[in-house]
């Protein structure tokens, strides 16, 4: 394997904190009725296939057809998603701040819808480090899929046996591993940290 020359971030769970929870626990006062919502209605899997290119607008008004108690919650993940995302990780903002210091190219691959990704990106001004991101919703291609990861690797513009890929899913670490990248499965920051000076990037 080559030296590492760049390094590529997962989004979710390793920049910035996600949970579909941190939405409904506002708005749903009865514990059974969230639960409820999470475990069937509003759940991850159902989101995932707005990371995967389905539109809110295909999406939406399917999901409310199949539960239509749920209509209000429903609408709120389609106009409030912002507020399922809490704020940064603990710790990994200043890792990315001293890779950028260091002037480590950096990159991002993440399973992020693209209606969403326009909500958010704009109001995240530690994107602006990043040389490119590709956005799962937007290629409508999503990890652990082999075929995103050498898309980025097209884009960036640089081998996957140059580049440390940081995900905290181990599907998509591994899927990323496969196609000859440099891995990371992210815990938190401090490992992240070590690893990363291990490798004598920061």
């Amino acid at each position: 394997m080559m030296q590492v020359e760049a390094v590529v971030f997962d989004v979710g769970r390793v920049l910035y904190q996600w949970h579909l929870r941190h939405l409904f626990e506002k708005i749903v006062d009865d514990r059974a009725r969230l639960e409820t919502l999470l475990g069937e209605v509003v759940t991850e899997e159902w989101h995932f296939e707005h990371d995967r290119g389905r539109t809110l607008g295909e999406m939406v008004p399917e999901r409310i057809a199949l539960y239509p108690d749920f209509e209000p919650e429903i609408r709120a993940y389609a106009t409030r998603f912002n507020e399922t995302i809490p704020g940064p990780v603990p710790g990994s903002h200043a890792l990315v701040e001293r890779l950028d210091a260091r002037r480590v190219p950096l990159y991002a691959i993440t399973n992020f819808g693209a209606e969403f990704w326009a909500g958010f990106r704009p109001s995240e001004p530690i994107f602006d480090r990043f040389r490119d991101i590709v956005v799962s919703g937007e290629e409508k291609l999503a990890k652990p899929d082999p075929a995103i990861f050498a898309l980025a690797e097209a884009r960036f513009g640089r081998s996957a046996s140059t580049m440390l890929f940081i995900d905290d899913n181990r599907a998509n670490v591994d899927a990323a591993a496969a196609c000859g990248w440099h891995v990371h499965h992210f815990t938190d920051a401090a490992a992240l940290e070590s690893d990363l000076a291990d490798r004598k990037l920061i």
